[in-house]
């Protein structure tokens, strides 16, 4: 395991998931979701998404950034909610809140490919990552795409600490388990990823 790689199982019990839940779910009216598009050929993502915060992180056909702005409705992105800055405080050993939760929405196909978080120049911040609803099989990695990958089963409740090296590792989600979970409406799992984009 790369170092800096922390894993915080049923770190929200059942309660406080379905209010964060709750929460998220009744910011998505100013926050919609929506489906982004890779770089360069403009193909659409299977995962549906959106941001809060004073940075959001945006990809199309022109590449991967962050805005201050939805790109659909062209508002400002909904504030974090408190329980997550509370757990950002709680676990990312970090002198500066987070300015990006990346709300990843997985329906029972949706897929993330092998990759690095690297679009942030805040690279001495951890990725602190909320998994809420169906359970995933999280693939981790090395700090090469080549480099040797484990697997693992990640539920509702569970938080995932990329800090140290392991910032700088591949990881990636092969599949959702369909009808692990009823917390989140109509199945699925919501990813809740805090970042720090800029350097304090």
């Amino acid at each position: 395991m790369v170092e800096g790689f922390r894993f915080l199982p049923e770190y929200f019990p059942p309660p406080a998931q379905k209010a964060l839940v709750a929460e998220v779910l009744g910011l998505l009216d100013e926050n919609p979701l929506y489906r982004a598009t890779m770089p360069r050929t403009g193909k659409p993502m299977s995962v549906r998404m959106t941001n809060l915060g004073p940075l959001g992180w945006i990809s199309d056909i022109s590449g991967y950034r962050y805005g201050p702005a939805h790109p659909e409705t062209g508002k400002p992105w909904a504030p974090i909610p408190q329980t997550l800055l509370d757990l950002w405080r709680a676990v990312s050993d970090y002198p500066a809140p987070p300015q990006a939760c990346l709300v990843n929405w997985y329906e029972d196909t949706s897929r993330l490919g092998l990759h690095i978080d690297a679009d942030e120049s805040a690279k001495d911040a951890p990725v602190v990552s909320v998994s809420l609803g169906s359970r995933a099989l999280f693939r981790r990695g090395g700090l090469e795409r080549s480099s040797p990958t484990s697997s693992m089963r990640l539920a509702s409740g569970d938080v995932v600490v990329l800090g140290g090296q392991s910032r700088r590792a591949y990881h990636g989600v092969d599949r959702i388990y369909p009808g692990s979970s009823t917390l989140v409406p109509g199945g699925g799992r919501i990813n809740l990823t805090l970042r720090r984009v800029t350097r304090p």
